[in-house]
């Protein structure tokens, strides 16, 4: 099976944990092959990643360097980065059929090779079902702009199971670069609205318990054996997130000892990234108050 992702060295801290969780409740690792796009990570970045995944017996580790302003430049970033656009690439890097792409801000507790010759009944992707287009973010530009139904189901693309063969036969990277230069400065939700541009409505399902979100403030999904999705911000490994993020200790609990040495502290990105997401420690101190009232 093949399992894809796609990092900057601020997601180093949160893929350690991804990938230690998908392996660790993994029933066969031999079976995996593992593919990470990488954007300017350094010799010891991939390094640590090679020690991280050596005592698993993994079929394959592939590390892909890609530069992200060469494909992505005009695109709107996400605080300032243009590395979440890296998946769109898959169909020229695994050359399989099939690839399970995964963010890497995850716990993932159950068994992902129960997706194993998983029958996309002819669609180009597979994923949860996020709801109706008309609560998405981005529908006023995918309503009113690309005309796409109100109605029409949508998907959060952290976790995703890319039919690879449909893609190439369809050359829909080529698709998604060009809408993507086209509408650059509209992608509200980036790689997820061209994602939807193109397959709202028109995806297969995966079942429910492949992408659980779990907000800084909530308390952990019921469901159990599940892949845990820490959504919007902060995480647990931000900047004062062991005291604002509920699921912190379940992150914590993957949290490899070599890998926390390397990457959880704080340099001047993390601080940035902190700038950048203070609306969000602003909302959760406001829902902290009104919970003590």
């Amino acid at each position: 099976m093949n399992i894809a992702f796609n990092v900057n060295r601020l997601a180093m801290i949160g893929l350690g944990v991804t990938l230690k969780s998908l392996l660790d409740n993994c029933s066969n690792p031999s079976k995996i092959n593992i593919y990470i796009l990488c954007s300017d990570l350094n010799i010891e970045d991939k390094s640590n990643i090679h020690k991280l995944l050596l005592t698993y017996g993994l079929n394959e580790v592939k590390l892909i360097d890609f530069d992200v302003n060469e494909h992505f430049g005009t695109f709107s970033s996400l605080q300032g980065d243009l590395t979440t656009y890296g998946r769109l690439l898959l169909q020229d890097y695994v050359k399989e059929d099939a690839v399970l792409y995964l963010d890497a801000d995850l716990v993932v507790e159950l068994d992902v090779l129960t997706l194993e010759g998983f029958d996309f009944q002819g669609k180009g992707i597979a994923a949860v079902d996020g709801g109706k287009m008309k609560d998405a973010l981005d529908h006023p530009f995918l309503c009113n702009e690309i005309g796409l139904g109100m109605d029409l189901a949508v998907f959060n693309a952290g976790i995703i199971l890319f039919n690879l063969k449909y893609w190439r036969e369809k050359d829909i990277k080529n698709q998604c670069l060009a809408f993507g230069k086209k509408y650059g400065t509209k992608l509200r939700s980036h790689d997820q609205t061209i994602l939807n541009a193109f397959f709202a409505g028109n995806f297969a399902f995966l079942p429910l318990e492949f992408n659980m979100p779990w907000f800084a403030q909530n308390k952990r999904p019921e469901a159990k054996k599940v892949i845990l999705h820490f959504v919007g911000s902060p995480k647990p490994w931000d900047v004062l997130g062991k005291y604002v993020h509920r699921g912190f200790s379940v992150w914590k609990s993957y949290l490899n000892a070599d890998w926390e040495k390397a990457y959880y502290h704080y340099n001047q990105g993390e601080f940035l990234r902190a700038w950048h997401i203070r609306r969000s420690y602003a909302r959760l101190l406001l829902l902290k108050m009104k919970s003590k009232n």
